[in-house]
């Protein structure tokens, strides 16, 4: 069992991330996929030995009855991870992406076929009835929650498997502290992916604008790059409120002055 999004928070969160391609860990070996190359195996999903070792792992766990959240809980303290990921749902949620060549699985999509295939629609085989983490919803009531952010990942394929979960949806409507997104397109282009491909492909602008029409109803603050300032005013005629700042993230400093950026944005939409 591969959990790609979860995984990269592992990996990056404990400092083993693989910062080259942006997946897998660092240092890792290829000696398990050029063995199963060597016997006739597909090896279009290249995984390092190290990165493999875990999804063993996690795959023998789930099928001996434990929960996603549990097996991604202790993997991540034993690798010294001290904030908690949670899995959005501990149920299958299947991202299917539609295509002019048939449906495909998204990892089919996103590494077999490279991402070539023109995009026609998607679809999130299981979201309707999958139970959403009660952790998640305890979080989202607390009191001492500060504000819920939205990073600029891939709308489509990152972040509306979660959204398409009735459950989370509704709780996410009825939190009391702000929600804010930042955009993951700048000037016209993706910061990283084929959200840019995506949106053209489905007949969208590539603008910042358009991801904050996206998340219409459901934001209250939309963070956008400097290069985009010029939308500020038609982002809030959609009801949210908007920041301009630096969001191209080329290095760790630049990161952690974005979270800080978008943190102070959203204390200031709670007080407002």
């Amino acid at each position: 069992t591969i959990c790609p999004d979860i995984d990269t928070l592992v990996y990056t969160l404990s400092g083993l991330a693989n910062p080259e391609p942006g997946w897998g860990r660092a240092g890792d070996t290829p000696a398990f996929m050029q063995a199963l190359a060597e016997l006739g195996g597909e090896t279009w999903f290249h995984l390092g030995d190290r990165d493999l070792a875990m999804h063993v792992a996690r795959t023998h766990r789930l099928r001996a009855g434990e929960s996603l959240s549990h097996v991604t809980a202790d993997i991540s303290a034993r690798l010294g991870i001290t904030a908690r990921i949670l899995p959005a749902s501990d149920d299958p949620v299947r991202t299917i992406v539609e295509t002019g060549d048939g449906d495909l699985a998204l990892q089919h999509y996103f590494v077999r076929e490279k991402c070539a295939p023109k995009v026609t629609g998607f679809r999130y085989d299981g979201a309707e009835s999958a139970r959403v983490n009660g952790e998640i919803l305890d979080a989202l009531s607390q009191p001492a929650l500060g504000a819920v952010i939205i990073c600029p990942s891939n709308p489509y394929i990152s972040v509306d498997p979660i959204l398409a979960m009735p459950g989370l949806e509704r709780a996410l409507k009825d939190c009391a502290r702000p929600i804010v997104a930042v955009s993951p397109i700048v000037g016209g282009t993706a910061l990283k992916g084929p959200t840019a491909k995506m949106m053209t492909e489905l007949g969208l602008e590539t603008t910042a604008l358009q991801v904050a029409r996206h998340y219409r109803g459901l934001i209250d603050g939309f963070v956008l790059d400097d290069v985009d300032g010029g939308a500020v005013d038609a982002v809030e005629r959609l009801g949210c409120k908007a920041m301009v700042t630096n969001t191209m993230m080329n290095f760790l400093s630049d990161r952690v002055l974005l979270a800080r950026a978008t943190i102070a944005f959203a204390a200031e939409l709670r007080e407002s």
